[in-house]
Protein backbone atom coordinates (compact mmCIF):
# COMPACT_ATOMS: atom_id res chain seq x y z
CA UNK A 1 0.00 0.00 0.00
CA UNK A 2 1.23 3.29 -1.11
CA UNK A 3 1.68 5.91 1.28
CA UNK A 4 -0.60 8.92 1.20
CA UNK A 5 0.77 12.57 -0.05
CA UNK A 6 -0.47 15.59 -0.19
CA UNK A 7 -1.29 16.75 -3.69
CA UNK A 8 0.78 19.58 -5.14
CA UNK A 9 -0.63 22.84 -4.78
CA UNK A 10 0.53 23.47 -8.49
CA UNK A 11 0.48 19.32 -10.12
CA UNK A 12 -2.82 21.28 -12.34
CA UNK A 13 -1.20 24.87 -12.91
CA UNK A 14 0.27 25.09 -16.65
CA UNK A 15 3.54 26.02 -16.94
CA UNK A 16 4.58 29.26 -16.90
CA UNK A 17 5.19 30.69 -20.18
CA UNK A 18 9.12 31.05 -21.07
CA UNK A 19 10.51 34.57 -20.94
CA UNK A 20 13.52 34.24 -23.05
CA UNK A 21 16.68 35.72 -20.96
CA UNK A 22 14.80 37.46 -19.36
CA UNK A 23 14.64 41.74 -19.05
CA UNK A 24 17.76 44.42 -18.72
CA UNK A 25 17.11 47.45 -16.60
CA UNK A 26 18.91 50.67 -17.62
CA UNK A 27 20.20 51.89 -13.92
CA UNK A 28 20.30 55.62 -14.56
CA UNK A 29 19.57 58.69 -16.61
CA UNK A 30 16.26 60.08 -18.07
CA UNK A 31 14.99 56.48 -18.57
CA UNK A 32 16.05 55.10 -15.42
CA UNK A 33 14.33 52.16 -14.25
CA UNK A 34 13.03 51.26 -17.39
CA UNK A 35 12.69 47.35 -18.23
CA UNK A 36 13.20 46.01 -21.87
CA UNK A 37 12.93 42.16 -22.80
CA UNK A 38 15.64 40.58 -23.85
CA UNK A 39 15.72 37.76 -26.65
CA UNK A 40 15.77 34.27 -25.59
CA UNK A 41 19.63 33.71 -27.80
CA UNK A 42 22.16 31.14 -27.14
CA UNK A 43 25.06 33.33 -25.87
CA UNK A 44 23.77 36.12 -25.25
CA UNK A 45 24.84 37.49 -21.83
CA UNK A 46 23.84 41.05 -20.80
CA UNK A 47 25.97 42.94 -18.96
CA UNK A 48 25.09 42.99 -15.12
CA UNK A 49 23.48 45.61 -13.33
CA UNK A 50 26.16 45.38 -10.74
CA UNK A 51 29.03 46.14 -13.60
CA UNK A 52 27.18 48.37 -15.97
CA UNK A 53 26.13 50.86 -12.38
CA UNK A 54 29.99 50.74 -11.54
CA UNK A 55 30.78 51.57 -15.32
CA UNK A 56 29.13 54.63 -15.35
CA UNK A 57 30.39 55.63 -11.80
CA UNK A 58 33.55 55.59 -13.29
CA UNK A 59 32.51 57.05 -16.42
CA UNK A 60 30.01 60.27 -14.57
CA UNK A 61 26.80 60.06 -14.59
CA UNK A 62 26.40 62.44 -17.35
CA UNK A 63 27.69 61.93 -21.02
CA UNK A 64 26.31 64.87 -22.31
CA UNK A 65 27.59 65.52 -25.49
CA UNK A 66 29.48 62.33 -26.00
CA UNK A 67 29.72 60.17 -29.23
CA UNK A 68 29.47 56.45 -28.48
CA UNK A 69 29.85 53.29 -30.32
CA UNK A 70 28.29 49.71 -28.83
CA UNK A 71 30.21 47.12 -31.23
CA UNK A 72 28.56 44.20 -30.48
CA UNK A 73 24.73 45.48 -29.03
CA UNK A 74 23.68 42.35 -28.37
CA UNK A 75 21.05 43.36 -25.55
CA UNK A 76 21.03 46.98 -26.00
CA UNK A 77 21.89 47.25 -22.61
CA UNK A 78 25.42 49.21 -22.74
CA UNK A 79 24.51 51.72 -25.43
CA UNK A 80 20.91 52.65 -24.22
CA UNK A 81 22.79 53.41 -20.89
CA UNK A 82 24.77 56.29 -22.82
CA UNK A 83 21.34 57.54 -24.60
CA UNK A 84 19.77 57.59 -21.46
CA UNK A 85 22.78 59.34 -19.74
CA UNK A 86 22.78 61.95 -22.64
CA UNK A 87 24.82 60.79 -25.03
CA UNK A 88 24.61 63.19 -28.25
CA UNK A 89 25.09 59.71 -30.50
CA UNK A 90 25.13 56.04 -30.38
CA UNK A 91 25.72 53.19 -32.74
CA UNK A 92 24.75 50.24 -32.01
CA UNK A 93 26.52 47.27 -34.41
CA UNK A 94 24.66 43.61 -34.35
CA UNK A 95 24.97 41.21 -37.10
CA UNK A 96 21.96 38.90 -35.64
CA UNK A 97 18.62 40.17 -37.79
CA UNK A 98 16.15 39.50 -34.78
CA UNK A 99 18.60 41.17 -32.27
CA UNK A 100 18.48 43.88 -34.54
CA UNK A 101 14.93 44.30 -34.92
CA UNK A 102 14.45 44.05 -30.97
CA UNK A 103 16.94 47.16 -30.97
CA UNK A 104 15.28 49.08 -33.36
CA UNK A 105 11.67 48.09 -31.09
CA UNK A 106 13.71 49.55 -28.15
CA UNK A 107 14.54 52.82 -30.29
CA UNK A 108 11.58 53.45 -30.85
CA UNK A 109 9.90 52.71 -27.63
CA UNK A 110 12.18 55.11 -25.96
CA UNK A 111 11.92 57.64 -28.65
CA UNK A 112 15.56 57.49 -28.62
CA UNK A 113 16.28 59.94 -31.55
CA UNK A 114 20.13 60.16 -30.59
CA UNK A 115 20.95 55.90 -31.29
CA UNK A 116 21.13 54.26 -34.48
CA UNK A 117 21.07 50.39 -35.16
CA UNK A 118 22.82 48.63 -38.27
CA UNK A 119 23.26 44.98 -38.79
CA UNK A 120 27.00 44.80 -39.66
CA UNK A 121 30.12 43.71 -38.52
CA UNK A 122 30.52 46.06 -35.66
CA UNK A 123 34.55 46.00 -35.99
CA UNK A 124 34.77 46.17 -39.61
CA UNK A 125 32.64 49.19 -38.96
CA UNK A 126 34.19 50.63 -36.80
CA UNK A 127 37.47 50.29 -38.59
CA UNK A 128 35.87 52.30 -40.89
CA UNK A 129 35.38 55.08 -38.81
CA UNK A 130 37.45 58.39 -39.16
CA UNK A 131 39.98 58.35 -36.55
CA UNK A 132 40.06 59.98 -33.24
CA UNK A 133 35.77 60.34 -33.81
CA UNK A 134 34.53 58.44 -30.20
CA UNK A 135 34.86 59.68 -26.70
CA UNK A 136 33.37 56.21 -25.57
CA UNK A 137 34.01 52.53 -27.44
CA UNK A 138 31.68 49.63 -25.72
CA UNK A 139 33.49 46.27 -26.51
CA UNK A 140 31.18 43.30 -25.33
CA UNK A 141 31.98 39.88 -27.90
CA UNK A 142 30.83 36.53 -27.31
CA UNK A 143 33.39 35.34 -24.98
CA UNK A 144 34.74 32.69 -26.98
CA UNK A 145 35.21 34.12 -30.09
CA UNK A 146 38.65 35.70 -31.29
CA UNK A 147 37.25 39.30 -31.82
CA UNK A 148 38.85 40.67 -28.73
CA UNK A 149 42.55 42.00 -30.32
CA UNK A 150 40.90 43.30 -33.34
CA UNK A 151 38.33 44.79 -31.33
CA UNK A 152 40.47 46.12 -29.35
CA UNK A 153 42.85 47.62 -32.29
CA UNK A 154 39.86 49.19 -33.98
CA UNK A 155 38.65 50.90 -31.10
CA UNK A 156 42.34 52.71 -30.08
CA UNK A 157 42.43 54.14 -33.91
CA UNK A 158 38.85 55.37 -32.93
CA UNK A 159 38.89 56.45 -29.86
CA UNK A 160 39.73 60.07 -28.92
CA UNK A 161 42.85 60.92 -27.40
CA UNK A 162 40.89 61.28 -23.93
CA UNK A 163 38.44 59.54 -24.49
CA UNK A 164 37.44 55.52 -23.08
CA UNK A 165 37.47 52.43 -23.83
CA UNK A 166 35.04 49.86 -22.04
CA UNK A 167 35.89 45.71 -22.75
CA UNK A 168 34.21 42.67 -21.02
CA UNK A 169 35.64 39.90 -21.21
CA UNK A 170 36.15 36.39 -19.38
CA UNK A 171 39.79 37.23 -18.11
CA UNK A 172 41.58 39.94 -17.03
CA UNK A 173 43.82 41.86 -19.96
CA UNK A 174 47.41 42.56 -18.26
CA UNK A 175 49.68 45.60 -19.19
CA UNK A 176 51.66 43.93 -21.51
CA UNK A 177 48.57 42.89 -23.84
CA UNK A 178 47.69 46.22 -23.68
CA UNK A 179 50.40 48.54 -24.13
CA UNK A 180 51.26 46.80 -27.41
CA UNK A 181 47.84 48.26 -28.84
CA UNK A 182 48.72 51.64 -27.08
CA UNK A 183 46.13 51.01 -24.42
CA UNK A 184 46.30 50.82 -20.70
CA UNK A 185 43.88 50.10 -17.78
CA UNK A 186 42.20 52.73 -15.58
CA UNK A 187 40.06 50.38 -13.55
CA UNK A 188 38.72 46.77 -13.66
CA UNK A 189 36.33 45.10 -11.69
CA UNK A 190 35.60 41.33 -11.47
CA UNK A 191 32.12 39.98 -10.92
CA UNK A 192 31.48 36.55 -11.35
CA UNK A 193 33.19 35.54 -14.61
CA UNK A 194 32.95 38.89 -16.11
CA UNK A 195 36.17 40.85 -16.30
CA UNK A 196 35.37 44.81 -16.79
CA UNK A 197 37.85 47.13 -18.18
CA UNK A 198 37.89 50.62 -18.44
CA UNK A 199 40.75 51.50 -20.65
CA UNK A 200 42.33 54.69 -22.07
CA UNK A 201 44.93 55.35 -25.30
CA UNK A 202 48.37 55.64 -23.85
CA UNK A 203 49.60 59.50 -24.59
Amino acid sequence: MKPFTRPSATKDKPAPAHKGAGEVRIIGGQWRRTKLPVANKSGLRPTPDRVRETLFNWLGQSLLGWKCADIFAGTGALGLEAASREATLVQLCEQDAMLVDQLQSHIDRLKAAAVHVQRTDGVSWLARQAPHSFDLVFIDPPFESQLFEPALKAAAQSVKSDGWIYLEAPKKWDDNELSAISLQTYRHLKAGNVHAHLLQRIA
